[in-house]
């Protein structure tokens, strides 16, 4: 049995989301500079450069990428054989949280009632956690800062089996084509196809943080990643709307077991940050 105190775990959380609304990942900003360079649109060119340079000032300058710092969730892998001490597992995580968004100065965004109320909770606690156990005794934490221009562009489809693959393409097309320039693209796209309603979102929001040009190990899948992306690109929308060659920088696809009657299709929207940061205890 391996111990880890919950005091380390709510460091690590604070330090992760801090990261992930400062920093981006190298991939992302790697994918956005040669999209930039290869653009001949003036104005997508233009948006492109503003974007990139907001990259640099961000990391040198400790501030935020974008003014919404998300909601914050997060995936943690706990290890079988870990044992937390010194606290609330889950405490330790909002704690952790609002460090990260009070003490760093991010904007709080989540509010306590989702309908009537709405009033702040001033800590943008509580986050969202999807916690699960896998051998081992590590801990996995992968934080995603979720804005909501792109989450609110996101959709579940329960689609049924006479949909097969064509029907999962123009779904997933059609999430993009609707989106328009609603998530700031160039996106990222997460895609979860199978389990039931729940799970298929899960593994969309999972898969909007798969490093880009790690295409899915089925070559099947793979295939159809690539082509949803040249079809999504293809729709002209652009960075920030105004046309252009590249609207989404990634189609990542996520796969579970589902019931015989079924074929649920998930679609996660990222904007072109993809704000997210991971590391293992």
């Amino acid at each position: 049995m391996r111990e880890i105190s919950c005091e380390q775990l709510r460091t690590a959380v604070a330090e992760l989301f801090l990261t992930a609304n400062r920093q981006i990942s190298s991939d992302i900003r790697a994918a956005m500079e040669q999209a930039r360079d290869r653009e001949t649109s003036p104005a997508a060119r233009y948006a492109l450069e503003q974007l990139t340079e907001n990259y640099v000032c961000a990391e040198e300058d400790g501030l935020p990428i974008c003014q919404d710092t998300g909601m914050a969730i997060l995936f943690a892998d706990i290890g079988q054989d870990v044992h937390f001490t010194g606290g609330s597992f889950e405490d330790a995580i909002q704690r952790g949280v609002a460090d990260a968004y009070v003490g760093g100065l991010l904007r709080k965004s989540v509010v306590s009632d989702p309908l009537f109320d709405r009033k702040n909770t001033l800590d943008n606690t509580p986050a969202i956690i999807h916690a699960s156990i896998v051998p081992g005794k590590q801990v996995h934490l992968l934080a995603i800062a979720k804005g909501f221009g792109s989450e609110n562009m996101s959709r579940v489809g329960m689609l049924t089996p006479s949909a097969g693959e064509e029907g999962v393409f123009n779904y997933i097309l059609e999430t993009a084509r609707l989106a328009g320039p609603n998530p700031c693209p160039p996106i990222v796209m997460g895609v979860g196809i199978g389990g039931d309603f729940e799970q298929a979102a899960l593994l969309a929001k999972r898969a909007t943080a798969r490093p880009l040009g790690v295409r899915h190990p089925d070559a099947r899948y793979a295939a159809l990643e690539t082509r949803l992306l040249d079809a999504v690109n293809a729709l002209g929308i652009g960075a920030a709307g105004y046309g252009g060659r590249t609207t989404a920088l990634n189609v990542a696809i996520l796969t579970a077991p589902t019931h015989i009657a079924g074929l649920p299709v998930a679609v996660n929207i990222c904007c072109h940050a993809s704000r997210h940061a991971e590391t293992t205890l």
